[in-house]
């Protein structure tokens, strides 16, 4: 088993990263029902998109020998109605400037072959931006 939720009303849940113990809650967006007091679970999901793109351009840097420390991503979520569902993700990833273009390609091409982004629905429509400025 990998994480236990638990449900604690008011539309918030705990999550639980059994083999750390780490810990997050989540609640409901404002537009539907809820405090929005943390992330929803389909912000989590469009969050998780841009963790699993930085971790998987983190490993392959690694083997480049090019320091990616300080990168960030900038995650915008899309709904869409009729079934309430994600309907875009927009990552835009920020990254140091001094790596070279053969590398940046690579590190591109590992970012956009990452797991999650293969899990997602295909109608998901995912805009991903690389901004070589840091």
């Amino acid at each position: 088993m990998t994480s236990k939720v638990t449900y604690n009303g008011e539309l918030r849940t705990s999550c639980e990263h059994l083999r750390s113990g780490d810990t997050f809650i989540t609640d409901a967006p404002v537009d539907n029902n809820g405090r929005g007091q943390a992330f929803s679970p389909t912000d989590t999901v469009a969050t998780g998109l841009a963790s699993c793109m930085l971790t998987m351009m983190g490993i392959k840097s690694r083997g480049l020998e090019v320091d990616l420390e300080g990168s960030t991503a900038e995650v915008t979520k899309h709904m869409a109605a009729g079934p309430r569902r994600i309907s875009k993700i927009e990552v835009r990833l920020s990254l140091p400037a001094d790596i070279s273009g053969k590398d940046r390609k690579i590190l591109e091409h590992t970012a956009e072959t990452c797991p999650v982004l293969y899990s997602l629905h295909p109608d998901i429509e995912k805009e991903i931006s690389f901004d070589w400025v840091l």
